[in-house]
């Protein structure tokens, strides 16, 4: 981190999400942090409201910019794509001009969805991107705003985020096992699930190596490693569950695999989520841990 006689200033949009949250946690020893929300009366924290983050920004006037903040509705995406564009590929070049104006790091976080799922391979930052549905094309379209920009930026692309906070997999699948006495799951999606406190605390890792070497810039796949069905993913969850007596109801065997055309969305989703994370590690000399592993935590920390 440059040295300097008062503490860095970071900006934080989406403090309210399951990565803005646990970013809250991990970047507080880093600088004096800033995390206004929709209801802060003195800075805007609504990415949808273009005036309000250009004013937050001049007033600011940031060492960091980190951006958790996105429009995730995947389904409503398909009938609201002005809404998703103007927060998933407006804001984030609104952002990207402030930041090259300031001379701040701008931080993103962006998705698998970019990307059309297709093969078996995991995807590399330089394959070619191409989304399937409204909300990976307007996060594609921020990506390429951000690129376009002459600003310092890292953009993080992950997938399957989940958390202790908010609504994700782990609770949906728990809540059903408890109501239900069969599920069905798809099993030809292929992914890793991501804890959002794997992501905050690697960014807060990143961030000194950002200030010391500028030319990390770039674009980098992060996620935990290894890989897994949904369907897999979900009988580990529900073995978690009977290994620690949490009451559900789905016997082992009324755990359904099906594929993705069993379940009729609004939005397709990619079957392919999986991400080589080789030039983060390398880059950044970090270790991403088994998927299981932050699963676990999580489990512990809601259920026990």
């Amino acid at each position: 981190m440059p040295d300097r006689a008062t503490p860095i200033k970071i900006l934080l949009f989406g403090k309210n999400g399951q990565v803005g949250w646990e970013l809250q946690r991990s970047l507080a020893p880093l600088g004096e942090l800033i995390a206004p929300d929709k209801q802060d009366l003195r800075y805007c924290g609504d990415l949808a409201d273009l005036a309000g983050i250009t004013h937050t920004l001049q007033t600011i006037r940031p060492d960091i910019i980190v951006n958790a903040a996105a429009y995730t509705a995947v389904d409503q995406a398909e009938s609201e794509p002005k809404l998703a564009f103007r927060i998933n590929a407006e804001a984030p070049e609104l952002l990207a001009q402030q930041a090259e104006q300031i001379g701040a790091w701008l931080i993103h976080y962006s998705t698998d969805y970019v990307f059309n799922g297709s093969g078996n391979c995991p995807w590399q930052e330089t394959d070619l991107t191409s989304p399937i549905n409204i909300y990976g094309l307007s996060k594609l379209r921020g990506e390429e705003q951000i690129r376009k920009s002459n600003c310092k930026y890292m953009i993080l692309r992950t997938s399957w985020v989940y958390a202790a906070r908010g609504k994700n997999f782990i609770k949906t699948i728990l809540r059903l096992a408890r109501e239900k006495e069969q599920l069905t799951i798809i099993d030809d999606q292929i992914g890793a699930p991501t804890g959002a406190e794997l992501l905050a605390d690697i960014t807060a890792q990143a961030i000194p190596q950002l200030f010391e070497y500028p030319d990390k810039s770039g674009v980098y796949h992060v996620a935990a490693s290894k890989e897994v069905s949904w369907y897999n993913y979900a009988r580990f969850l529900l073995d978690f569950a009977r290994e620690h007596d949490i009451p559900i109801k789905v016997h082992p065997d009324a755990v359904i695999p099906v594929h993705s055309e069993a379940f009729v969305t609004a939005a397709r989703r990619p079957l392919n989520s999986r991400l080589n994370t080789e030039k983060f590690c390398n880059t950044f000399q970090l270790c991403l841990p088994h998927w299981q592993t932050g699963v676990t935590r999580v489990l512990e920390e809601i259920y026990l």
